[in-house]
């Protein structure tokens, strides 16, 4: 069966995008949609979506609708996101509540989110739409929980790690899983396929998460393609904080209590004393553990799928290769 590397489905799909006509008025309401789209991203969703339905069936180009409706849901969840937490850019440019306002953001989100439903339903064959979007509304409807958490957690200093992995589940792996398996349902993949690469792109992107939370403390930023630090500048509850919180001794717990704390510090020496606390404690080597868990989980998940190993090379390929960022 032909198959079509990642690389290729991204040109395809990134190109597909590109062109989307948008030809109708308010142009006001438009442009920002456009704009939003237009600043690229690594379409990681719809890519894991042309893969899981390349497994089954040749013709990918079928599909582009479909993936970019989830593409165009994603960028709305980041458009709203940068307008809860007053962002000022996104991929280097300013957010759209920046560059036009937040009225416009909100309008414009709420479009994004109507368009991505008609991308959706184009042309999805009339035996699988129920199938196809019973999965997306459920997954739209569980990033915003995980958001929602994400928000409650910023106010709450009792937060535990089976708290924060079941936020970071809904805030970011049920798009990516909801994705292999939309994919796999408009293949015509058997229904235990479907749950398998559903569960194989959960554990992956518990995985990812979890990656970023690490390189945010120990990554290169010429690498990880931006500053490191950020998390702890913000207290964001990560796993990292809150095993810290966990696992500390008392004189390391004070101190980091201490920093959370502070409203008045030096950036780089907030980043400095903190990551010495997570070294004393053993963070790195409990998060690395973690990380490698969930990635060996969603690998022997999708060695389970029903497919030759060959047909699933690409799919294999292209996720190894996201997490193979220089630790």
């Amino acid at each position: 069966m032909k198959q079509e590397n990642s690389e290729q489905l991204l040109k395809q799909i990134h190109s597909f995008i590109e062109n989307l006509p948008y030809m109708r008025e308010p142009k006001g309401l438009y442009e920002p949609i456009e704009y939003v789209l237009g600043l690229g991203g690594k379409r990681l969703r719809p890519v894991l979506m042309l893969l899981a339905y390349n497994l089954y069936r040749e013709d990918v180009e079928r599909i582009f609708p479909q993936a970019a409706g989830i593409e165009t849901y994603h960028n709305f969840t980041l458009l709203h996101d940068d307008l809860m937490d007053n962002a000022d850019m996104r991929r280097n440019k300013p957010a759209v509540h920046k560059k036009w306002d937040e009225n416009t953001a909100i309008l414009s989100g709420d479009a994004m989110l109507i368009l991505a439903y008609q991308f959706m339903m184009q042309d999805c064959p009339a035996e699988r739409m129920k199938d196809v979007m019973d999965v997306f509304s459920r997954t739209a409807l569980e990033v915003c929980e995980g958001q929602q958490w994400d928000m409650e957690f910023e106010t709450r200093q009792d937060v535990t790690v089976d708290e924060y992995i079941e936020m970071i589940r809904l805030k970011t792996s049920v798009l990516l899983a909801g994705a292999l398996k939309i994919g796999a349902i408009l293949g015509g993949a058997p229904e235990k396929d479907a749950q398998l690469l559903y569960d194989f792109g959960i554990s992956m992107g518990l995985a990812f998460q979890l990656q970023d939370d690490y390189l945010d403390v120990y990554g290169n930023p010429a690498v990880f393609g931006k500053k490191i630090g950020g998390d702890i500048l913000c207290n964001k509850k990560t796993f990292m904080l809150i095993t810290a919180f966990a696992h500390a001794n008392e004189a390391d717990r004070k101190e980091l209590q201490a920093w959370t704390e502070a409203t008045d510090f030096v950036p780089e020496e907030k980043i400095k004393a903190v990551t010495s606390i997570y070294d004393r404690t053993g963070i790195a080597d409990l998060c690395r553990k973690k990380i490698n868990a969930y990635y060996e989980e969603g690998l022997q998940l999708l060695e389970k799928v029903g497919v030759e190993a060959s047909l699933k090379a690409n799919l294999h390929n292209f996720v190894c290769s996201l997490m193979n960022r220089k630790l």
